[in-house]
C-alpha cells in the first residue's frame, strides 16, 4: 500500500503525522509522494481540500482519507487518537481482518473560465464562489443557454452536494446528499426591489444542466475556488457543470453522510 500524508501545520497535526509515519513503516506501508494509492489528510477540513487540490492532477487514481485533530469535520473519518486502528486498517495487520476499504465517490464542480486574457478550467470539491472586489456584482445568469435572471448583489456560489454543508448552508442552500450528482447556486446578499429582481432562492442543477455566469459590465471580481483566491478583472463568462471526475474516499468503517451533518449541527 502506497501512501502520502499531508497535515495542517499546527503541533498537534505535526506530531499526528510523525506517528503515522512511525506506525506505517512498522507495518509495511511505502510512503510515496508522487504516485500514493491513499492520501491521508491530518486536520480539518481545510486540509482535505488543500490534500485534494494537491493532488488535483491524479483525482482518479487515488482515495483520501481524513483524520480530524479538532472539530469533526465532513471529510473526516478518524480521530486522533485512532491512528493505530486506521494504520491497522490500511495495512491488514492487527485484529482487523484484511480487506479492501469500500471506496465511496463524491460529485466535483467543474468550471470553464472564459477572459480576455484566455480560457482556462478547474475543478472544485466544496464550492466556487464569484464576488465584487469593489462593491455591488452585476451579473446575467443562464441555465441551459436560456436567460435565467439578471443578478445585483454581492456574489454567487456555486456548491458540490458535500460542499452544501459549508459556505452554501451560511447562505440559506439546503444540505443534499452527495449520492445525488448535482450544484447548487445560491445568491449572496442579493438586491430585490421593484426594479431589480432575482429568484432569491437556491436552485438545484442535476449533472446533464450547466449554468453560465456573464459579466455584464467591466468589474474586478474574486473567484474563490474552495480556499483558493483568482483575481479577475476581465471575465466574460463561466461556465458551471457536475464534473465527469469524482473524488473518491477509502471508506473502512462506516460513518453515513447523515450522521455527519447529525454530528456537526446537533450533537
Amino acid at each position: 500500500m502506497r501512501y502520502y500524508v499531508l497535515d495542517r501545520g499546527d503541533q498537534l497535526s505535526i506530531d499526528l503525522s510523525e506517528q503515522f509515519h512511525k506506525l506505517a513503516k512498522e507495518r509495511g506501508l511505502q510512503l510515496d509522494a508522487e504516485s500514493p494509492e491513499i492520501v491521508v489528510s491530518i486536520g480539518g477540513d481545510g486540509t482535505m481540500l488543500h490534500a485534494f487540490h494537491t493532488f488535483i492532477d491524479r483525482i482518479p487514481e487515488l482515495a483520501f482519507v481524513g483524520v480530524h485533530t479538532g472539530h469533526l469535520g465532513f471529510y473526516a473519518d478518524w480521530q486522533a487518537d485512532e491512528l493505530p486502528a486506521l494504520v491497522d486498517y490500511m495495512s491488514g495487520n492487527g485484529d482487523h481482518h484484511p480487506h479492501k476499504p469500500k471506496i465511496v465517490k463524491y460529485p466535483l464542480l467543474e468550471l470553464e473560465i472564459h477572459r480576455k486574457s484566455g480560457t482556462s478550467s478547474h475543478i472544485a470539491l466544496n464550492e466556487a464562489t464569484l464576488k465584487g472586489v469593489d462593491g455591488t456584482v452585476v451579473l446575467q445568469i443562464d441555465i441551459n443557454d436560456e436567460t435565467f435572471e439578471m443578478f445585483r448583489g454581492d456574489g454567487i456560489c456555486i456548491s458540490t452536494p458535500s460542499g452544501s454543508t459549508a459556505y452554501n448552508k451560511s447562505l440559506g442552500g439546503a444540505m443534499i446528499h452527495p449520492s445525488i450528482e448535482a450544484l447548487q447556486i445560491s445568491e449572496i446578499a442579493s438586491i430585490n426591489n421593484r426594479v431589480f429582481r432575482t429568484m432569491g432562492s437556491p436552485l438545484v442543477l442535476p449533472k446533464h444542466h450547466h449554468c453560465d455566469i456573464f459579466s455584464c459590465r467591466e468589474q474586478k471580481l474574486m473567484l474563490t475556488l474552495d480556499h483558493i483566491n483568482h483575481p479577475i478583472d476581465d471575465l466574460i463568462s463561466m461556465r458551471c457543470q457536475v464534473s465527469e471526475k469524482k473524488i473518491s474516499f477509502a471508506r473502512y468503517r462506516p460513518f453515513p453522510f447523515w450522521s455527519r451533518v447529525r454530528s456537526a449541527f446537533l450533537v
